[in-house]
């Protein structure tokens, strides 16, 4: 079952992604594929997490892009146009610290009350882990350098930069969460 779900978020991020926005797809295969190499540290959630990162960055595609904050638009587009399931919905709404930038964008209330943030720390934790050392080429880097390539990449002033240096403190928290339990378990 969880190999459906894997070839069912595969084939939307790719439906959605690679044509129109090949960098973002590249960053979306390399979350994802850095997601399974985590995924044992989170046992039934595993599935979850994995189909979470393949899915995380969907609501840039263009046609999808209503609000333009991607989170939301992913996350309606997942509820609306394939009933999936309300846990995913909800982590892809709220990956990497979303309700600060849409705090940002002035959206919070929306996606809150829409897409409540789920309490489960170490599984949202370790969607922020697999995207926040994850370059927008697909590379690997550390969260510090993520949270430099985005401010260099936005600018510090606009919506996006203040939101990261906002987010940072919480995105190291949640990369070292997750790096203290992956040392703590043998794979």
């Amino acid at each position: 079952m969880s190999d459906l779900i894997d070839e069912w978020a595969t084939q939307v991020a790719e439906t959605e992604l690679r044509s129109t926005l090949p960098r973002r797809w590249a960053h979306t295969q390399e979350v994802g594929r850095r997601a399974v190499e985590v995924s044992h540290v989170l046992g039934q959630n595993a599935c979850l997490l994995i189909a979470a990162a393949t899915l995380h960055d969907v609501g840039y595609a263009p046609r999808l892009a209503v609000t333009e904050f991607h989170p939301l638009d992913g996350a309606r587009f997942l509820r609306d146009e394939h009933a999936a399931d309300e846990r995913l919905v909800r982590l892809v709404a709220n990956h990497s610290f979303a309700l600060m930038e849409a705090e940002e964008r002035g959206l919070r209330k929306e996606l809150a009350s829409e897409f409540p943030l789920l309490e489960e720390r170490l599984l949202v934790d370790a969607l922020v882990y697999c995207d926040m050392t994850t370059t927008p080429d697909g590379g690997r880097t550390t969260a510090e350098e993520r949270v430099v390539e985005i401010l260099g990449r936005y600018g510090g002033d606009s919506v996006v930069g203040r939101f990261i240096r906002r987010a940072a403190p919480e995105i190291f928290g949640a990369v070292g969460r997750v790096e203290a339990a992956l040392a703590a378990q043998p794979r």
